[in-house]
């Protein structure tokens, strides 16, 4: 029951299957930071009497926004919660984890295509490139376009993406092993893998993204770039890869903790939850 209903609100639970796996704990967190108003970092995917009875209550996820496109997604950052909507309806609410606002220098694999090894000359060469680079953890807020896409595990500048749909030149919502309920990423949208083989068919090339930080209105933004990365000073090799074949993506198998008991639960508490906002 806990199940099916989640995935009646379009929390993403995974197999309506009775086991209390991955994907319907990081769904019930889902639940919690957004419905319930728990603090990102603090959601336990434990269902307390109090959650339940709101689970069976009249739910309404609206969106913040009423957006020029049939389809749209919002992230709110505050939350770590991507949700897509299609007429002013919920079609997948999802945990995430974006940008931790941290510097980093790494040693990255960029697959040809993708942003550093996508000249003309390397994409006909078709070869994998090695470079050391550094860059800023920073999800920018305001308001995007989706505008390319890829199937299946990228290397990038940002690391491993599982299925990228991309909306701010290499940041892009993806698929992800680690997804933990705190920013982890480079720049990204962290998804669970199992929601990542969903997403890209919810939304589609110049569909909307509004990107809320808490602070201000995505309005207020527009539509800012990334911080640009630059070249590790202290690293010394860039090196051409032989071409190989990636592994096929596994996605994570929902690991049983116990089942779902019958609960009675306690009178139903009342939710408040973000009301439309019209964009001029």
């Amino acid at each position: 029951m806990l199940q099916s209903r989640l995935a009646e609100l379009k929390f993403a639970p995974g197999p309506i299957d009775g086991v209390f796996g991955r994907s319907t704990t990081q769904a019930i967190w889902a639940f919690e930071k957004l419905v319930m108003s728990v603090r990102s970092d603090k959601a336990t995917g434990v269902v307390t009497p109090e959650m339940w009875d709101v689970l069976r209550s009249d739910v309404q996820i609206r969106p913040r926004r009423n957006a020029d496109t049939p389809r749209h997604a919002e992230a709110y950052l505050p939350e770590q919660v991507i949700v897509t909507f299609l007429g002013g309806e919920p079609t997948l609410i999802s945990h995430m984890s974006s940008g931790d606002n941290k510097p980093w220098c790494e040693e990255v694999v960029i697959d040809p295509g993708e942003e550093g090894n996508d000249s003309p000359e390397q994409i006909a060469a078709g070869l994998p490139l090695k470079v050391g680079i550094c860059g800023d953890s920073v999800t920018p807020a305001g308001i995007f376009t989706f505008y390319r896409r890829s199937s299946g595990t990228r290397e990038t500048k940002l690391g491993t993406l599982y299925n990228p749909v991309y909306f701010n030149q290499g940041i892009a919502v993806h698929g992800a092993i680690l997804v933990p309920l705190k920013p982890a990423s480079h720049g990204c949208i962290r998804i669970p893998m199992s929601v990542a083989q969903l997403f890209p068919a919810l939304v589609q090339f110049r569909d909307r993204i509004y990107v809320f930080d808490g602070v201000k209105e995505p309005e207020e933004y527009g539509s800012p770039l990334p911080p640009a990365d630059r070249p590790d000073p202290n690293y010394t090799t860039t090196t051409v890869l032989p071409t190989t074949t990636l592994p096929a993506t596994t996605v994570p198998t929902a690991v049983p903790v116990t089942t779902i008991p019958a609960t009675t639960v306690p009178k139903t508490v009342p939710t408040t939850l973000p009301t439309s906002t019209t964009v001029p």
